[in-house]
């Protein structure tokens, strides 16, 4: 095959990744091919690197070098409280914020009757497994607020209810520094529902 057609198959193919669109892809391509010794060879390997090394935790799902992250295999982060998220993305987001001290559940999608995605395709099994074994006191689901979301969400929360644990969400609504002409209806409906006292 010529070095064109190797070239379109590389542009295909990191077309695919979420974010990059075929010209996005083409110009990532061609900046890589014209920098291969400063850019291509050293991700390239790099990427072999971590296609060889990294591993789901099989604890919480989480991406780990080891069978076991370090937020579960920390101790000080054994406080009683499991938070729920439903990929990696979101887990590495509560971790950047630096705004929660307990351990994680990586569900690995949400339930989708239109993507076939059920129950048993889900972590769910393991997170029951988890809250009985782990003397989990409380569950906080952090689902996107999306209808996918939130029917897992409540899936999830009905699952755990004959569990005896205590089961909480995020609240909704109006973001720090946001200002209410610029919100959706839904949002502006999630706020109001969450409202609380002064």
């Amino acid at each position: 095959m010529s070095a064109r057609g190797d070239i379109e198959r590389l542009v295909e193919a990191m077309a695919r990744l979420p974010g990059l669109g075929p010209r996005s892809a083409r110009r990532a391509v061609l900046h890589l091919v014209k920098k291969r010794d400063t850019a291509l060879r050293p991700l390239a390997a790099l990427m072999d690197e971590v296609g060889r090394s990294v591993r789901e935790c099989l604890n919480c799902g989480n991406i780990a070098s080891e069978d076991i992250c370090e937020i579960c295999a920390s101790d000080k982060r054994a406080n009683g409280q499991v938070c729920v998220v439903e990929d990696v993305a979101d887990l590495w987001a509560m971790e950047r914020a630096n705004v929660f001290g307990g351990r994680y559940h990586v569900l690995g999608g949400t339930l989708s009757p239109l993507d076939d995605v059920g129950p048993d395709d889900l972590r769910i099994p393991r997170l029951r497994d988890r809250v009985a074994a782990e003397g989990v006191e409380e569950v906080i689901l952090a689902l996107n607020a999306t209808v996918d979301g939130q029917t897992t969400a409540h899936y999830v929360a009905r699952e755990l209810d004959r569990a005896g644990v205590r089961v909480t969400g995020l609240a909704q609504g109006v973001p720090v520094g946001g200002e209410l002409d610029y919100l959706d209806d839904g949002t502006l409906r999630a706020a109001l529902a969450s409202r609380h006292s002064y």
